[in-house]
């Protein structure tokens, strides 16, 4: 399992594709973008105890009292492998059936499905007071924790002081340890309570401590905000956040369609976006059936190229990079949700065979489009933002079809043009 929607989201990808449609990701986006992060082989140079004695004052200054701050954290030490899980983070290097095949199973699909039909009440009152549909939630919900089975096991208090005394966050975590320790000042969960991820989050959909104070909500009225135990408020504090994020209630959000192979490859892109009834006029059809000839806006997704499977993004797909910027991770967590609602199980693509690079030539390539100008982040295996905007500009160079997914034979042409 990969950590929650909020941590291991947290590897540092170029927003150039996507921009502005993502914020972070680590963690649920903000209403602004965190810091940053430092390189992944930045150095602690600040000793330990200076920078928590500054710490405390600094908590204390914002109103956090002083025996909270003790209990929290006092004679604790940083967790040295949660600095190394933090600057590895290699579980979203994997191809999208990949991570679609380990993640998206079919036991989280029923389990899914009965919690729907388990708790229909209260998923029909939160689709009512938020607009977001019960599967939008079952689906993150499923990933992010399978319904509560893989919250974490680490203590959530050091691991936020970890990350808050790291060289690469350290910005964003303090405000999260911050954030823990008013969770514990308003009545919400004790310190012992707080066990989750090794970044921090907290209940069964992930919630980092400030997320946690500010969306989560009492939803059975029984007096605490409980996203580790309590499924109304788990169910509704999530739809709460969803709805922030900036939700379209009664909207799709994804559906798989088949292409046709004349289309104009460059036309899929997150950023652009053509009414459904240019999609259909293309050749582009529902899984089902026809596309509807509408005026909704939609993208083309190929999260594998053109021989992959093809999505239509809806504005509503948004708030699912918002959640998590990986691609790959959001498209798997949108079909999971399409799935619970009655859209059928994924396909495989269209036919074609699918030329997919491994870990070390993805490496290579991103060294190759660095050295010609290319802003994509680390060079770490990942197809990020950056990536496959900077394929895209070379697929076109070389007059290959543009579909932002690099295959052997853009890599072979970029050696060959040193």
């Amino acid at each position: 399992m990969p950590t929650s929607p909020f941590a291991a989201r947290a590897a540092a990808m170029c927003l150039s594709l996507i921009a502005p449609l993502v914020l972070s990701q680590t963690a649920h986006a903000e209403a602004v973008p965190p810091p940053a992060p430092n390189k992944r082989n930045c150095q602690n140079t600040e000793p330990f105890p200076r920078w928590l004695a500054a710490f405390k004052q600094e908590a204390l200054a914002e109103g956090i009292k002083a025996q909270t701050i003790e209990a929290a954290i006092g004679g604790m030490s940083p967790d040295q492998s949660v600095i190394s899980r933090d600057r590895k983070q290699g579980f979203f290097n994997q191809t999208f059936l990949e991570f679609y095949g380990k993640l998206a199973t079919n036991s989280r699909y029923q389990m899914g499905r009965s919690y729907l039909q388990k708790h229909k009440a209260i998923f029909d009152r939160a689709e009512q007071d938020y607009g977001v549909p019960g599967p939008v939630i079952t689906g993150f919900w499923a990933l992010e924790s399978d319904f509560g089975v893989g919250m974490g096991n680490l203590p959530v208090l050091r691991s936020l002081l970890t990350l808050a005394w790291d060289c690469r966050r350290g910005e964003l975590f303090r405000g999260e340890l911050k954030g823990a320790m008013m969770i514990i000042e308003r009545g919400y969960l004790r310190a012992d309570e707080m066990i989750g991820s090794w970044a921090g989050e907290l209940g069964q959909t992930q919630f980092l401590p400030r997320h946690y104070l500010n969306f989560a909500i009492d939803y059975d009225n029984d007096g605490r905000r409980d996203l580790i135990r309590d499924i109304p408020d788990i169910i509704g504090s999530t739809a709460s956040f969803i709805n922030h994020l900036g939700w379209k209630a009664g909207e799709p959000w994804l559906e798989e369609v088949r292409l046709t192979r004349e289309l104009d490859w460059e036309q899929a892109d997150l950023t652009i976006q053509h009414p459904r009834s240019t999609w259909a006029s293309w050749g582009v059809q529902a899984r089902d059936g026809a596309l509807p000839a509408d005026g909704l806006n939609a993208s083309l997704l190929l999260p594998m190229g053109r021989n992959g499977p093809a999505f239509l993004a809806y504005p509503n797909f948004r708030v699912y990079l918002q959640w998590n910027q990986s691609l790959t991770y959001a498209t798997t967590a949108a079909h999971l949700a399409a799935r619970m609602a009655g859209a059928p199980s994924l396909g495989r693509g269209n036919g074609g065979s699918i030329d997919t690079l491994g870990y070390e030539q993805v490496k290579e390539l991103q060294t190759l489009l660095k050295r010609r100008g290319f802003d994509v982040g680390d060079i770490d295996g990942k197809l990020g933002a950056g990536t496959r905007k900077a394929v895209k500009e070379m697929q076109i160079k070389f007059d290959l079809p543009a579909d932002s997914y690099p295959t052997s034979e853009l890599l072979n042409a970029m050696r060959s043009s040193g």
